[in-house]
């Protein structure tokens, strides 16, 4: 364990930017072979959008990392948050149940929460539904993120370090497995259901993420895990649905000219607010 721990607080820059070049490319090349979905679309085209947005994503995280850092080690040196009042008590822990313990913790705070206030409060929603308006998800969504929700879920993260008491090496291995797992969930694959009921015990599967991308009310509002699937089974937000089932998008922004365009996608945080349609239900009976 002190192997890896030693690698992440030293990991070169080129290692972050393989794993998140390799893993587009590997998740790329899977669900070319075996597609979920069979999309009738141009998928470099598409691609492009969404490597501009994790572009964008990459700027802003660049420029905002030494707020990371600085948060982390005065964290650390201060003795605040949750692994730093464990490591002062009697109950001092191994590196790995550390790890496994700061995982689940920046993954609740730094991920599900601010993905589920961003679906909560509309201002906050502007931004992210850029995300959601991906008709045609794959691995290439997963930072499909307007560069002020990037903000937004940078500002989470952080918060999520200071209560964590995350020391830089955990910070950088939560950034790579929450990439990697993120592409791998986004992409447009299925697992067999064996394969599924196993993994989803653990992680958050395509199987389980894809209903998250729904089109329409209430099914966009569940499954907000990123790395670990407990959140929203702990919280009443988890759901299933077949994949087979799945219409992509967001009923607020049907048109290509609105989900297929730069230009478009970076002006909707600014545009009038779009109440959702939500499902249409079936007319009840009158006698």
């Amino acid at each position: 364990m002190e192997r890896i721990v030693n690698y992440f607080e030293h990991i070169p820059s080129s290692h972050r930017s393989l794993i998140l070049v390799g893993g587009i490319t590997v998740f790329w090349l899977i669900e070319s072979a075996v597609p979920l979905i069979r999309f009738s679309y141009r998928k470099w085209h598409h691609a492009g959008i969404n490597i501009f947005f994790t572009l964008t994503t990459i700027v802003v995280n660049f420029a905002l990392a030494f707020i990371l850092l600085r948060t982390s080690d005065w964290a650390v040196q201060n003795n605040v948050g949750l692994l730093q009042w464990l490591e002062r008590s009697d109950a001092r822990l191994p590196l790995w149940a550390e790890a496994i313990i700061g995982l689940l913790f920046l993954d609740l705070v730094g991920a599900w929460l601010p993905h589920f206030v961003e679906h909560k409060v509309k201002f906050l929603w502007r931004f992210h539904l850029i995300h959601h308006t991906d008709a045609y998800v794959d691995t290439t969504t997963a930072n499909r993120h307007h560069p002020g929700e990037s903000v937004i879920r940078f500002a989470f993260t952080t918060v999520g370090v200071l209560l964590t008491g995350a020391p830089m090496w955990l910070v950088f291995m939560y950034q790579a497995i929450s990439v990697a797992l993120s592409q791998f969930n986004h992409a447009n694959i299925e697992l067999p259901r064996w394969a599924d009921r196993v993994l989803s015990w653990f992680i958050v599967t395509p199987n389980m993420h894809h209903v998250h991308h729904h089109y329409v009310l209430p099914v966009t509002n569940t499954n907000y895990g990123n790395i670990f699937p407990y959140w929203d089974r702990l919280f009443g937000t988890y759901h299933e649905m077949p994949g087979k089932d799945l219409i992509y998008g967001i009923d607020t922004h049907p048109e290509p000219r609105e989900h297929s365009h730069i230009g478009s996608l970076l002006k909707i945080p600014f545009q009038k607010y779009r109440e959702p349609v939500g499902e249409k239900r079936p007319e009840p009976e009158t006698a």
